[in-house]
């Protein structure tokens, strides 16, 4: 009998890369989504497969399905979109958690949790480790996915602690690959949009900030090994490239990538945003013998192939 995995926010740009993953490894999938920012033209191919299944559903509100393992990636991810409904942002990250925390009890499933790098906030240790506690600022405007996504890894290890769930908590560094959303606002899918459609490149301050950038493939084999590790390690495990650039080597990269000439244009840094992320995998090396394998060109190259086909198609 194949494994029963649910993925919440499957339709988005890492969660339709996992249950792509999932289906081909046999898995029994099911997608949830609520199409926030998720799109279902990011799992229509998966649709043609009897393992796979896809459910319209909002994880602020209870779910009741059997399953044996759930991967809960629900929620928007970047600041354009979580700063939308920052309410409601909150509520997916706080009451999501809890929704699929109570199924995971009920069925006895193995759940994990994709928690952020942006819970160290703006970080005053560098590389990040796990132990590290964060600098978060509670009441500002990048609090709502900051404290929502604190507060969802609370409430896994005092289930893991009270109840004795099989919990796995991954911290997810900078991500980028084809299936990001063309409107995203992230630095990755903003450079490669403005670039391939000639517009000016928008750099935040002076670009000096840094960013690790880790390609999805890369990091959906690392949640799928976290999920298949040993019950005693629940994390928190931090998943990234530790590939440091600073903003602006990366806007030029992207302009020499794409032929664009595309004006540099530069704006103030937005509330709040770190100076610096880099994520410490030293954890994931050691317990998952995982490492990223793809470099920032080749990476780039794909996604900036993918942005061509949906520009061309708009």
């Amino acid at each position: 009998m194949s494994v029963r995995v649910l993925v919440t926010g499957g339709a988005g740009f890492i969660g339709s890369h996992l249950c792509k993953r999932l289906v081909e490894d046999g898995c029994d999938v099911l997608c949830v989504d609520n199409y926030f920012t998720g799109t279902k033209q990011n799992v229509v191919s998966l649709q043609d497969y009897d393992n796979f299944e896809l459910m319209r559903h909002d994880v602020t509100f209870p779910l009741y399905v059997e399953v044996d393992q759930i991967y809960n990636l629900a929620c928007p991810a970047s600041p354009v979109h979580y700063q939308f409904d920052p309410v409601q942002t909150t509520k997916t990250s706080v009451h999501g958690a809890i929704n699929m925390l109570g199924l995971a009890k009920r069925t006895r499933a193995k759940i994990l949790q994709a928690s952020t790098s942006e819970v160290y906030g703006d970080p005053e240790e560098h590389p990040q480790t796990e132990t590290y506690w964060g600098r978060v600022n509670p009441v500002g405007i990048r609090a709502c996915y900051d404290e929502g996504k604190r507060c969802a890894e609370t409430l896994f290890f005092d289930y893991q602690r009270q109840h004795g769930l099989a919990i796995k908590v991954a911290r997810i560094f900078n991500t980028y690959g084809p299936n990001m959303h063309r409107e995203d606002g992230r630095v990755v899918s903003n450079f490669i949009v403005q670039a391939l459609q000639g517009n000016p490149i928008t750099i935040y301050g002076r670009g000096e900030q840094t960013r690790s950038f880790c390609y999805v493939s890369d990091l959906v084999e690392g949640l799928i090994r976290l999920m298949a590790s040993p019950h005693a390690l629940h994390g928190p495990i931090n998943l990234g490239n530790p590939g440091e650039f600073q903003i602006i080597e990366l806007a030029r990269k992207v302009l020499a990538m794409t032929g664009s000439h595309s004006a540099l244009v530069y704006e103030s840094l937005p509330e709040d945003d770190p100076v610096q992320r880099q994520p410490d995998i030293t954890l994931a090396r050691t317990n998952l013998d995982w490492l990223p394998t793809v470099d920032l060109d080749e990476g780039l190259g794909e996604t900036i192939r993918y942005f061509e086909r949906v520009l061309s198609e708009a």
